[in-house]
């Protein structure tokens, strides 16, 4: 098969795993996640169901697209650092972006998006595994960049704290969203709450190393 050839197969695939993605996205915001059936899925998009669980293994998936991003973002960040900045500075200025850009992974996503994960116990409870893997990836991360201490409770301790974090930040987008502000509202109530949050975090992981590892 050739380069061409190829790059034509790859396209055709993403299409389609994006228009799953989107009939799902339609359904589970009209009728509720726990509702919709891969069934119903594949009917809307026109594909077999197998066709949709090859792309899409769990359901959860099909709703928090985003998944693999949003687990690799933290770790992401320190391992993207300069050579002269602390994990936890990547960490402030990179959430900074975030809110600049109103980005999805920080958890601007809507209130339709976000009523419906709070209204699913399925996505909830694969939202708090989410977290979970993101801070895991962030302990190895941490670890990498400092292999005097890999072996120690350190960067986990580390991880345990900026995971935190962010799972607050990202449960006070949640609820602001929840509670109809709109996300320029959101960025700017959540900009000096941020720096408060990353302040406290300055004594306890000042002394992160600084040099890339």
């Amino acid at each position: 098969m050739g380069i061409e050839s190829m790059g034509l197969r790859e396209s055709k695939k993403q299409e389609t795993r994006q228009l799953i993605s989107d009939h799902a996205t339609r359904l589970f915001l009209a009728q509720g996640f726990e509702q919709t059936t891969i069934a119903e899925i594949a009917t809307e998009a026109r594909v077999a169901k197998k066709t949709v669980t090859n792309y899409f293994p769990r359901k959860e998936d099909l709703a928090l697209d985003h998944h693999e991003q949003f687990t690799a973002s933290l770790a992401a960040a320190v391992v993207g650092r300069a050579d002269d900045e602390s994990p936890l500075a990547a960490l402030r200025r990179d959430f900074t972006a975030a809110l600049d850009a109103r980005n999805p992974v920080a958890g601007f996503a809507g209130p339709e998006f976000a009523r419906m994960v709070a209204d699913s116990p399925t996505l909830t409870a694969r939202l708090r595994d989410l977290h979970d893997q993101r801070e895991e990836a962030l302990a190895v991360a941490l670890a990498e960049a400092e292999p005097a201490a890999a072996d120690s409770v350190a960067p986990r301790a580390a991880a345990a704290l900026l995971g935190a974090a962010h799972r607050l930040l990202f449960r006070r987008i949640q609820e602001l969203t929840l509670a109809g502000e709109s996300n320029d509202v959101i960025a700017a109530t959540l900009a000096p709450e941020a720096t408060h949050v990353f302040d406290l975090l300055e004594g306890a992981l000042g002394g992160l190393p600084s040099a890339a590892g």
